[in-house]
């Protein structure tokens, strides 16, 4: 039996290394990890999403970002043919945002502030993931690899500014109760981990892992 692909895209500001809890069966799962591609000059959430999408190539995939990650792979499901559409700790449109993200993109603030990587996690993601505790801040530090000065800006901007008005039915979002990024008050019909917080993806890997295999086993 051929294994179904599996392409998984992390965070803002996230590597690979954020999936390193996440455990699907070998013999049914072929998995691909999709590193951030630094955007070019001016490039639209819809051109870069093209370009993600031109790497997933292998057909009939499995899709899943998380948070900011979340919100590109449904950009990218526009570009695919996929067998599911998988989020985690993201949100599927605009309404699901916080206010403080609907007034960063109303008043343009984000723009005032210099992107050093602590002001781009503390201001905008809210990734200071509560007390900072020496177990905390190294899965602080492991969530966010991607440095690079275009990529964040360019990234910041496009998950504040994001357009979309309407969930695409397609997606399974799967969100945990005690996110304070997105929290649970503006999502609507997503599968509840209990206790669940933004990070879930990494101290919950196994609740995690067994939601995704549930949601990929139903056709």
């Amino acid at each position: 039996m051929s294994k179904v692909p599996v392409y998984f895209v992390p965070g803002l500001a996230a590597g690979k290394e954020i999936f390193r809890n996440i455990n699907l069966p070998q013999d049914q799962f072929e998995v691909h990890y999709l590193e951030w591609l630094i955007p070019e000059k001016n490039e639209s959430i819809a051109q870069y999403a093209q370009r993600m999408a031109s790497r997933v190539t292998k057909e009939n995939a499995v899709l899943i970002g998380v948070s900011f990650g979340g919100v590109v792979v449904q950009e990218m499901a526009s570009f695919l043919k996929l067998q599911h559409l998988i989020i985690i700790s993201s949100i599927t449109c605009r309404q699901q945002m916080p206010l403080r993200l609907k007034l960063a993109s109303t008043t343009k603030a984000y723009k005032l502030v210099p992107t050093s990587l602590a002001t781009t996690v503390d201001d905008f993601t809210t990734f200071a993931i509560g007390p900072r505790s020496k177990k905390r801040l190294r899965l602080y530090n492991e969530y966010l690899s991607v440095r690079d000065k275009d990529y964040l800006d360019w990234a910041i901007k496009q998950m504040v500014e994001w357009k979309r008005e309407l969930p695409d039915p397609k997606v399974v979002h799967i969100h945990g109760d005690l996110d304070a990024v997105f929290p649970i008050k503006y999502i609507q019909q997503a599968q509840i981990l209990e206790g669940g917080t933004h990070v879930m993806i990494l101290n919950k890997g196994s609740k995690v892992s067994k939601m995704l295999l549930n949601i990929m086993s139903a056709h």
